[in-house]
């Protein structure tokens, strides 16, 4: 009789195939019925990266080095959240300019076609990371020898600050549309996805259904080429039609299959 014991044969993995296609977290192990501890503190690690990115503070003085790298002025305003803890806990004072900041944008009115702003908002390292490289491409694409060439205000980097801080820069800018460039709520996924808010003639009372938004700017999800090319069409299609929002469809994909 052989003493060799059969071994169990290994149940097949139906969800490798979908795990190289995405980052989410699917068809984890079990060890009873709690998840298996290397699932559990790459979760807990993944955790603590959301926390960190929250709380990071913006490197100022190099993203302007980084956005003047496009040729255009750079300009460096505040919200009225006087740090990051009023910032978290009062969401109102994130989308309101400090006195102080209306008066630094207000030398430079001059009723522009677009204000681009690049605002902190809850990842820093987002916009520390992705916000130069879109804006080059999407500057770099935006027509310059047109008969209607595109007037475009100087860059505004905004600390502390939400979506709709970019409506009150546009407003003392005199510029027809914004685009902000934010950093998004950080994911158990990505901490350092970044998102475009864009807004056809914003007011102080303007609401999210007047906005297009381009959300997870970043290398693992919408692509800096992609992110630009929406981008631009994007304002394209908002100049040409003068609206934005829930009245605008964005019809990027079909643009970029044609």
């Amino acid at each position: 009789m052989s003493n060799i014991i059969p071994q169990a044969e290994t149940a097949p993995d139906h969800w490798a195939e979908l795990r190289g296609v995405t980052p989410a977290r699917i068809g984890l192990p079990r060890a009873g019925a709690s998840i298996a501890t290397g699932p559990a503190l790459e979760l807990r690690l993944a955790h603590a990266r959301a926390r960190d990115a929250v709380h990071d503070v913006l490197d100022v003085a190099q993203l302007a080095t980084d956005l003047g790298a496009t040729g255009l002025p750079v300009l460096q305003v505040a919200s009225q959240a006087a740090d990051r803890q009023s910032y978290l806990m009062r969401p109102d004072l994130g989308r309101t300019l400090a006195p102080q900041s209306v008066a630094t944008l207000q030398p430079h009115a001059h009723a522009f076609d677009v204000a681009f702003v690049v605002a902190d908002g809850l990842s820093a390292r987002a916009v520390q990371t992705h916000a130069a490289p879109v804006l080059q491409r999407a500057l770099a694409a935006l027509p310059k020898k047109l008969s209607n060439p595109w007037r475009i205000a100087p860059l505004v980097i905004a600390r502390q600050g939400r979506v709709a801080i970019g409506d009150a820069i546009a407003l003392v800018l005199q510029a027809k549309c914004v685009a902000v460039l934010i950093g998004e709520r950080p994911g158990l996924s990505a901490p350092d996805s970044m998102g475009a808010y864009l807004t056809w003639r914003p007011q102080p009372n303007t609401s999210d259904a007047e906005r297009n938004c381009i959300s997870n700017i970043r290398p693992a999800g919408v692509g800096y080429d992609d992110a630009a090319f929406k981008l631009t069409r994007l304002l394209l299609a908002m100049r040409g039609r003068k609206i934005s929002g829930v009245a605008l469809k964005d019809e990027t994909e079909r643009a970029a299959l044609e």
